[in-house]
């Protein structure tokens, strides 16, 4: 099995959200041994924001981009074929201010191309990309998978949401949530962990 892991906190060794993930594909190793793992850490080796020319890039064909435009492309062609490539994706997803790190959606943003990860069809946009298993470390200060501060959370539906769009829709949320409470962030990842079943 072929595991993608995407990093989007730059915290490193300190991330709640990394330790969440590596704990995820330990778990995925141990259920599925002989599991590769490949890194793309979006802190260190981050995808350029869309602006115009990288934008027009995906529009234009291949045989009439400038070498600008081909640049662009490749960033969004490597992310498709990284995503293409993997049985199991594993998003580090750190909640800030309420939503994902802007690495993160730079990260999707390459993702999302009209006519290679989705199409728009008489009856509606299809998805494109099948047969992929997804799970997101999600870490969080405070609590947000339930309880008055639930409605504040658009790191998970956002997600679920845009994944679904390009045809991702086994997607699990795996929360260590709590991490600015002083009762709860020693033992969030942990629970977070102790709270998932992987089937071999």
């Amino acid at each position: 099995m072929n595991i993608l892991h995407i990093i989007s906190s730059p915290r490193k060794g300190a991330s709640a959200s990394i330790q969440l993930a590596n704990g995820i594909i330990d778990k995925l190793q141990a259920a599925h041994p002989g599991s590769s793992v490949t890194v793309h850490d979006l802190a260190t080796n981050p995808f350029p924001h869309l602006e115009e020319a990288k934008l027009q890039s995906f529009f234009t064909p291949a045989e009439s981009r400038t070498p600008e435009q081909a640049a662009a492309a490749k960033h969004s062609d490597d992310a498709i074929q990284e995503v293409k490539d993997a049985d199991v994706i594993v998003i580090g997803a750190p909640m800030y201010n309420f939503g994902i790190p802007s690495t993160l959606k730079a990260w999707i943003d390459h993702l999302c191309r009209a006519g290679i990860t989705f199409r728009y069809t008489a009856t509606g946009p299809e998805g494109l990309i099948h047969g992929k298993k997804v799970y997101v470390a999600l870490a969080s200060g405070g609590i947000y998978s339930e309880g008055p501060a639930a409605g504040y959370d658009f790191v998970a539906p956002y997600l679920k949401a845009v994944l679904g769009f390009i045809g991702i829709t086994d997607v699990t949320v795996v929360r260590a949530e709590g991490l600015a409470l002083p009762d709860l962030q020693a033992t969030a990842v942990q629970k977070g962990l102790d709270g998932l079943t992987i089937n071999a």
